[in-house]
């Protein structure tokens, strides 16, 4: 197939939680246009390997948990291993989101605080912390960090730690671009609305569908799909100039 057609041909991309929903549509759009992905999992080595399967094999899964503080440095390690020594982009798309009220005993405030930034945020800095130093010895890469509607517009009371993990994400995304460019490093942020995935369907099952888009002018939720079409589109070569930028995707509901 053609450049056009198969843009990431031969890159090397590490995806985290990447065996379902946003992350494996991800890893499946990657894998068409030419990339060998690296599908990290945390607990769902059975789902990893069925999404390999379904890119014909063209891959690796990388199990990591990144919820502990070792994780990420043993998961980039891992999956620098098993690729060979390069890796040559990083999509950090893991990301977990729980309820916590206000009024919650402080115990259970500060652990849900905790939980969500290790996750969400410590993280992502960490594995961009080694993709750096990777991508300026061996040439650059890419880093694409999954934010969220959440971070540019606020939040609900009962899940402030999500939004606020998500908006100190694309600050980092913003200083990497500005201090590490020279060393031929691309980071560039997504911020979705409301996707159908798995959460958004406990919301519409607790809630209904009228409530999950009342305030999305398009009237429906995004795919996964576009989603992993995006990011395939900010890892392409061409796309150097997106640096810095954080792409919105929430049909209306957020406009800057």
């Amino acid at each position: 197939m053609s450049e056009r057609t198969r843009p990431l041909h031969g890159q090397v991309v590490l995806v985290t939680g990447a065996s379902g929903g946003i992350g494996a549509a991800i890893v499946e759009q990657l894998a068409a246009e030419g990339a060998k992905p690296l599908i990290h999992y945390s607990r769902d080595a059975k789902g990893a390997e069925a999404l390999l399967e379904r890119i014909a094999g063209n891959g690796w899964t990388v199990q990591g948990d990144l919820s502990q503080d070792t994780g990420p440095e043993a998961l980039w390690h891992a999956a620098l291993e098993l690729a060979g020594g390069r890796i040559h982009g990083l999509v950090n798309n893991a990301g977990i989101r729980t309820e916590v009220p206000l009024d919650a005993p402080s115990a259970q405030w500060r652990a849900a605080w905790r939980r969500e930034f290790q996750v969400n945020f410590f993280a992502a800095a960490d594995l961009c912390r080694e993709a750096v130093a990777h991508f300026g010895a061996h040439g650059g890469g890419r880093i694409v960090n999954m934010a969220s509607r959440a971070a540019q517009r606020g939040y609900a009371a009962e899940a402030l730690p999500y939004g606020s993990s998500k908006a100190a994400l694309i600050n980092l995304t913003k200083s990497l671009a500005r201090s590490v460019a020279g060393q031929g490093v691309v980071a560039v942020a997504i911020a979705p609305g409301w996707v159908r995935t798995d959460m958004a369907e406990q919301f519409v099952a607790q809630h209904g569908e009228a409530a999950a888009v009342a305030d999305i002018p398009l009237g429906r939720m995004a795919s996964p799909t576009e989603i992993a079409e995006l990011v395939a589109f900010t890892l392409r070569p061409s796309q150097a100039s997106l640096n810095g930028a954080t792409l919105d995707m929430n049909g209306g509901s957020y406009i800057r």
